[in-house]
């Protein structure tokens, strides 16, 4: 694996997570000095599951930095029709500079990494997003400037945004705070190892089941949709599953005054969030949304362009 694969948020330690900031930040101000950093480049973008964010934010910020995108679907692709994932990142490999991939199983981007000879980036699996996460908390320091010592809430289903979260709380000094409804918590290895890490950051990891616990003294409440894709057999089920855990006006009451709400889309208003809060004083949810397009910029720079992230 390269040492500028990104396949979690722990592949950056706090240093280079505020060096990827700073260029994120430097990049949406400037968008055209960055055009060409990235001329002649191309980068494989494999989706095995549909996207609007994660295609376009990828597709567009390949064309600003003057590079090139390839949409590559299962269908598209023999790794669709039973190609291994080692003949396909070593031949990907052959002909383009970095691979983006989202794909269900985590192991299918770790396998990439590894047998591959270019970047990689994790655009989603079923166990990480670390573009949206690292979207989020930099969306965060727009709002708030430095976020150490402020509290996160995330409120819904233990799933990879959350995963992702735990990760980057760690990176930039935030206390987290996650309420899920029982039987839909987070997977124990990655809250362990998330454990591990808030434990030599000096910052905290608390896990619960009630949401307003949760969100009491919060300035950002954050929740996700409820049934996942992949998850709609069980949309029904999770429906009653998660009643209770609803972000809505008196959710947020219990956050500070100047808490923002979060959201990685796309969101479902009546359900996993109140329409109040969505379109609410609270919500940053389009920032967060544009942010993508800025962040994977940076990342894209970093992992294919050589940009330095260190102090």
């Amino acid at each position: 694996m390269s040492e500028r694969d990104l396949i979690s948020i722990r592949d950056l330690d706090a240093t280079r997570v505020a060096g990827l900031f700073r260029l994120a930040a430097r990049v949406k101000a400037d968008k055209a000095a960055y055009r060409g950093e990235l001329a002649g480049q191309s980068l494989a973008m494999i989706f095995q599951k549909s996207s609007t964010r994660t295609r376009v934010s990828f597709e567009v910020g390949m064309l600003e930095l003057g590079g090139h995108a390839l949409f590559l679907s299962s269908r598209d692709i023999q790794l669709g029709r039973g190609e291994t994932i080692s003949d396909t990142a070593q031949v990907l490999s052959r002909y383009v500079d970095g691979i983006m991939a989202r794909t269900f199983a985590h192991q299918d981007v770790v396998d990439l990494a590894r047998f591959g000879t270019v970047p990689v980036i994790n655009g989603l699996t079923d166990d990480l997003h670390p573009c949206q996460g690292l979207t989020d908390y930099f969306t965060l320091t727009e709002v708030f400037g430095d976020l150490e010592g402020r509290r996160i809430a995330y409120v819904g289903d233990g799933n990879n945004v959350a995963h992702s979260l735990l990760f980057g709380a760690t990176r930039v000094g935030m206390e987290i705070a996650v309420a899920t409804p029982p039987g839909y918590e987070m997977d124990e290895g990655y809250l362990a190892a998330a454990r591990e890490e808030a434990e030599r950051a000096g910052t905290s990891i608390e896990v619960g089941h009630d949401p307003r616990a949760a969100a009491r003294g919060a300035s950002c409440v954050y929740t996700d949709v409820w049934a996942s894709m992949g998850q709609e057999e069980e949309a029904k089920e999770r429906l009653r599953a998660f009643e209770g855990f609803q972000v809505d006006a008196p959710l947020m009451a219990e956050a500070e005054d100047d808490a923002v709400f979060l959201h990685c889309l796309p969101c479902h208003r009546g359900e996993e969030v109140a329409a109040e809060v969505a379109d609410g004083r609270w919500s940053r949810i389009f920032d967060q949304a544009e942010n993508r397009l800025h962040v994977q910029k940076a990342i894209l720079l970093w992992a294919m362009g050589g940009a330095e992230l260190g102090a």
